[in-house]
């Protein structure tokens, strides 16, 4: 039995980097050609959009992986079935179950890489390949939206850290690293929802500890309407105090960690970065829902190896007279673009419709393993 695992292995392993590397070079040489356009503006050349790519590698990797291993395990499956080597298996006392067992070992190797490559390589170089391109193209975060960048915060005092208001920020520039920014405007609103301080900044900078160091400032604030009867308009107007400053300290929960989350698509960030941008959104009462999604979605997808796994080892037991591994590896790619549109067209589904999170992550892989598994009960009858 150790012979015949490590045979699957060998074999599974091969085709699935096959299948791996041929897909990465051919949305490599897509994204190659949509860089064209771009290509000589700034200080972005040939050689770094070719960098530019190099570091969207994993991202792909890991996106693909799972549709890699659904063709390259079929594609092995079928060379067993096409040679008659997993009619001599079964001939020699190897059960469907012992089957299950082994591409569930190979499957669990795919997980671990899929889990390394997902939540360690593929978060940092997508980040370091959006700010090595902006930095190139002169291009900020917040030049991508109409009015800026938003963000929302919650104005704590005292020891306790106790909330008595919110703050609303707004940054027309914003540096890709979320670490400094231009032309912003911070609205500050007390627990009755009245604005009490607008603060307009040239320039402003992260210095670390929850600080951010703010340069060309000007201070509003308002006091609140009179409520002495005896006083009559404009008397009991609010009253508006401007200060200028040439630098200020303000403290916030927004960090540079978190508005870099806004140049990244939610598929490309680690689950840590998610669930820390989740609690922010949920302290500040705002809606989480796409990126509770976008959570779930990256716990559970490493986990997909499995179903695809699944969905390819009937194709062992499977024999054609006429089409053989072609006819079979196309079925896979049906099968594969099938997965991908279902689990996307899901995911909009469940945002719409307010689903939790979980269920609508979750449920086109449950679905899809359902199918595995009937169709492995299907082909071992027949």
């Amino acid at each position: 039995m150790r012979i015949l695992q490590r045979y699957f292995l060998t074999q599974i392993l091969k085709s699935v980097a096959f299948v791996l590397i041929a897909f990465i070079g051919l949305f490599a040489f897509f994204d190659l050609i949509n860089e064209i356009p771009i290509v000589g503006k700034g200080r972005y050349h040939l050689l770094q959009a070719l960098i530019y790519i190099a570091l969207g590698i994993p991202a792909y990797v890991y996106e693909l992986m799972p549709f890699a291993v659904l063709i390259g395990a079929i594609y092995a499956m079928a060379t067993f079935a096409n040679n008659s080597e997993f009619t001599i298996m079964r001939v020699s006392s190897l059960s469907t179950f012992d089957a299950v067992k082994m591409m569930v070992k190979v499957g669990v190797l795919f997980l671990i890489f899929t889990f390394a490559v997902g939540e360690g390589l593929s978060p940092i170089t997508s980040r370091k390949a959006a700010d090595f391109k902006n930095a190139l193209v002169e291009k900020s975060t917040s030049e991508k939206l109409k009015t800026g960048m938003w963000s929302k915060d919650i104005i704590r005092a005292g020891k306790a850290n106790r909330p008595i208001g919110n703050r609303y920020m707004n940054f027309k520039v914003m540096h890709p690293n979320g670490r400094s920014f231009a032309a912003g405007r911070i609205f500050e609103f007390n627990n009755k929802r009245e604005l009490v301080k607008v603060i307009s900044a040239e320039k402003g900078k992260y210095r670390g500890a929850n600080v951010w160091v703010l340069s060309g400032v000007e201070v509003e604030e308002f006091t609140p309407p009179s409520n002495d009867k005896e006083k009559k308009y404009p008397e009991t107007a609010p009253q508006v105090k401007r200060t200028k400053l040439d630098t200020m300290t303000l403290k916030s929960e927004v960090t540079p960690k978190i508005l870099a989350v806004t140049s990244m698509d939610p598929n490309r960030m680690s689950a840590v970065e998610l669930f820390r941008y989740n609690r922010h959104l949920e302290e500040n009462k705002q809606d989480a829902s796409l990126y509770q999604i976008a959570f779930w979605k990256k716990i559970i997808f490493p986990f997909t190896v499995f179903v695809m796994m699944g969905l390819a080892l009937p194709f062992a037991y499977l024999h054609f007279r006429t089409g053989g591994i072609s006819l079979k590896i196309f079925v896979g790619i049906m099968i594969g673009i099938a997965f991908v549109l279902f689990n996307n067209l899901f995911s909009h589904i469940g945002l719409l419709n307010g689903w939790p999170a979980l269920f609508t992550a979750a449920f086109p892989s449950f679905m899809f393993l359902v199918c595995a598994i009937y169709a492995l009960w299907w082909v071992e009858r027949h």
